[in-house]
Parts: structure tokens; C-alpha cells; sequence
């Protein structure tokens, strides 16, 4: 992991820390001797019942948050929101993707603002780590990404746009923001791959609608481990592409993984069964984004799993040791 910017304990408060992203981030945080505050949605549990180094604070995403809860904080890691991938997209479920993203992103930067305003400048506020996605990017095909492209078309790209964009009042009031735009995370007990790895290991890990898709992959390991370097250099704002080095076409990471797995890869998914299965959802899955990480490269930050077979051995790994 990446090692902190200075030796004094320092407080890391995380929405959504029971997710796969942020109960790794929340480990990490307490390995490396900080502290963290889970910003939770139900009643608090008391201090013996919680790892050491953690404590629970009450929010509503949907409610002001008084800015006391975050005084003292180091940084704030905001990863809440209804998952993208759980279920069909109805117009139902597409208000809750919506309203679960945007509220508590509001709410959180009123709250830093707030702090901000009562501290007399922004170096007296936490500084924010905001979720966000490359589906900001839209389906681009063989079109090279990075942090100075442009925004695409479709439900998640602007939703992506508008989740983004509700930090304004945490950015106008000088708080260093920076949009943490999430690829495809290999790990083995969550995300996207968790319903893809069940699949390589019976042999039916194949082509998707033809496999040429570019998937901006990043391992849980490096994810997190960027996460500790944005919360340790603030100087880094705007977006940030959190993905590897060496983008892979869909049929590339199936193929890295059945290897490691010693499994065959050809048994294909038509694009036509997925559309029926997932709806307007299989648009998303099976859109191609070239996504490149030049921020986090341009700033120092080096990947433990730089390339494709490095990370399926990785998550191999972390699979069978689980």
C-alpha cells in the first residue's frame, strides 16, 4: 500500500465502507495506522462491536449533514450509491440510481462547504474523493481516453456528468475535489467480476457480442492503493481515471483469467440474449472505453498489476485464498 504522507494518525471518513471498494479502502486506511469514520445510513453500533480504529457516524444522503461530523476529518472518501449493475434498468430503478448518487453527493459537499466557511478557507475542510465512473466517456469504440475527453452520450454518461458536477458547492468553496472515474474492478468477491469469474471457471468465459470491446480494467488492490494517493496528494483535482495502464478488449480479460484458471474461453454470449436479459443495461456492458490513466501516472502513481496477466494472477490468487 501506499505509504501515508506523514507519520501522525489521521481520520479518513467513507460513505458506502460496506461495499466492495470502500471495506477494502477502510482496511487499508486502518493498516497503514489511520483512522477511519463510516458514514453509515442505520443506527450506529457501539465502539466494542467495530475493528479498532473505527467508529460510525449517522447520515442521511438525503437530509443536511451538520458539518461537525466531518471537523477534524483528513479527507473524505465518497463512494455511496445504488449499484449499477444489481438490477434491470426500469424508469424506476433509474431514479433511484440517480437520486442515490446525486443526494448524498450534495450533501456531502453543502456539508464541507459549510466547514470550509466556519474554518475561514478551505485548508480548514477535509479534502474530498468523489465517485464517479469512465461510463462519463460513452460507448467510443478504438477512441484513446483520458482525463481531457469529452463526456459521451447515454443514461450512465450522463448521470456521471451530473454525479460529478453535484460537488460544486464543496469546489466553490475552494474544498480539493477530485472525481475518481471508476473502470471495471477485478476482484474476486464483488463487481462486475464476481458474476463473470463463476462463468471463466466452468469454461463459458467467452466473447461477449464478439469480445472487442475495450474494458478499462483496474485491480481492487491498485484501486484502493490509488485511493490512498489522492487522499495523500490534494493537489490532485478534477477527474481522475481509475483504471490500469493497459486497457484490454473484453475477450483479452476473460482469456488472461480462464489461463490462470486453466479453463477454455470460446463459448460466446450473443449481443442479441444479453439485451433481452438486461435491457437498456447490456448498452453499458457491452460499450467500449479506451480509458487511460494519465493523471494518476503523470503524478507518480505506480500499479502493482501494470498488466493484464499480472492481474489475473492476482485475483486468481486472492480467489483461491479466499
Amino acid at each position: 500500500m501506499t505509504d501515508p504522507a506523514s507519520s501522525s494518525t489521521r481520520v479518513v471518513a467513507i460513505t458506502g465502507a460496506s461495499g466492495l471498494i470502500g471495506s477494502a479502502l477502510s482496511e487499508a486506511v486502518r493498516e497503514r495506522g489511520d483512522e477511519v469514520v463510516h458514514l453509515v445510513r442505520r443506527d450506529t453500533r457501539p465502539s466494542e462491536q467495530l475493528p479498532a480504529g473505527v467508529r460510525e457516524q449517522t447520515w442521511d444522503p438525503g437530509a443536511a449533514l451538520d458539518p461537525e461530523v466531518l471537523a477534524g476529518v483528513h479527507g473524505v472518501v465518497h463512494l455511496a450509491g445504488a449499484g449499477i449493475g444489481d438490477k434491470r434498468w426500469t424508469d424506476e430503478r433509474k431514479k433511484v440510481l440517480v437520486s442515490s448518487r446525486l443526494d448524498g453527493t450534495s450533501t456531502i459537499a453543502d456539508a464541507l462547504a459549510a466547514l470550509a466557511d466556519r474554518e475561514g478557507g478551505a485548508s480548514g475542510a477535509p479534502r474530498l474523493v468523489s465517485g464517479s465512473a469512465v461510463g462519463y466517456y460513452g460507448d467510443r469504440g478504438e477512441e484513446v481516453l483520458t482525463e481531457s475527453s469529452g463526456p459521451g452520450e447515454g443514461f450512465l454518461s450522463q448521470l456521471c456528468q451530473d454525479w460529478e458536477g453535484a460537488t460544486g458547492p464543496a469546489e466553490q468553496a475552494g474544498v480539493p475535489v477530485a472525481h475518481i472515474r471508476t473502470g471495471i474492478v477485478l476482484a474476486p468477491g464483488g463487481g462486475a467480476l464476481g458474476r463473470l469469474l463463476p462463468l471463466v471457471r466452468l469454461g463459458l468465459g467467452g466473447p461477449l457480442a464478439g469480445g472487442d470491446a475495450w474494458w478499462p480494467w483496474i485491480t481492487l488492490d491498485d484501486h484502493v492503493r490509488a485511493l490512498l494517493f489522492l487522499l495523500d496528494h490534494p493537489e490532485i483535482t478534477g477527474p481522475v481515471n481509475l483504471v490500469g495502464p493497459a486497457p484490454a478488449t473484453q475477450l483479452q480479460v476473460t482469456r488472461a483469467l480462464a489461463a490462470e484458471l486453466h479453463r477454455p474461453a470460446i463459448v460466446p454470449a450473443p449481443g442479441f440474449a444479453l439485451r433481452i436479459v438486461l435491457g437498456e443495461m447490456s448498452s453499458e456492458i457491452l460499450s467500449s472505453t479506451r480509458a487511460l490513466p494519465e493523471v494518476l501516472t503523470g503524478a507518480g502513481f505506480t500499479f502493482d498489476h501494470a498488466d493484464l496477466q499480472a492481474a489475473a494472477a492476482w485475483v486468481v490468487q486472492q480467489d483461491q485464498a479466499a
